[in-house]
């Protein structure tokens, strides 16, 4: 299980900017990310090396953060792996809120990161089917 920071942002130019440039100030590494939009803001979900100091420094320059439990589970790089994980998931009847893609950064193993609404269940029922869920995408 991984700790995943969100952070609203607003939708005009510069905005992902103030976010990066604050997690290089803080020398926080940003493993993965996905940014998806409304009409309104962004939000942009980031697994980082440190997610409280990220959460910390971004908070005090006004940003609105959450942090969450989500899920990198190694995906060989091959055709159908997706397709397995997700028939996995529905043969457990558990539903996917969102995914993006990452690797290990040293094993180089690609991973997809889900989050659900029910995290340890997921994580579980992923490992007794057989697949291996990351501990730190640093790995």
């Amino acid at each position: 299980m991984l700790k995943q920071l969100a952070v609203f942002v607003e939708n005009q130019a510069g905005s992902l900017r103030k976010v990066t440039m604050t997690l290089h100030e803080q020398k926080v590494n940003i493993y993965a990310f996905a940014s998806f939009d409304t009409p309104e803001f962004g939000i942009l979900r980031m697994l980082v090396d440190n997610p409280e100091r990220a959460k910390e420094a971004l908070t005090s320059r006004g940003f609105v953060t959450k942090i969450c439990d989500v899920i990198a589970v190694e995906l060989p790089d091959e055709q159908g792996g997706m397709d397995r994980l997700l028939a996995a998931l529905y043969e457990s009847n558990i539903s996917i809120n969102y995914t993006y893609s990452s690797f290990g950064r040293m094993s180089r193993i690609p991973a997809v990161v889900l989050h659900s609404d029910e995290v340890f269940e997921t994580e579980n029922v992923l490992k007794s089917k057989g697949f291996t869920c990351m501990e730190s995408l640093g790995q």
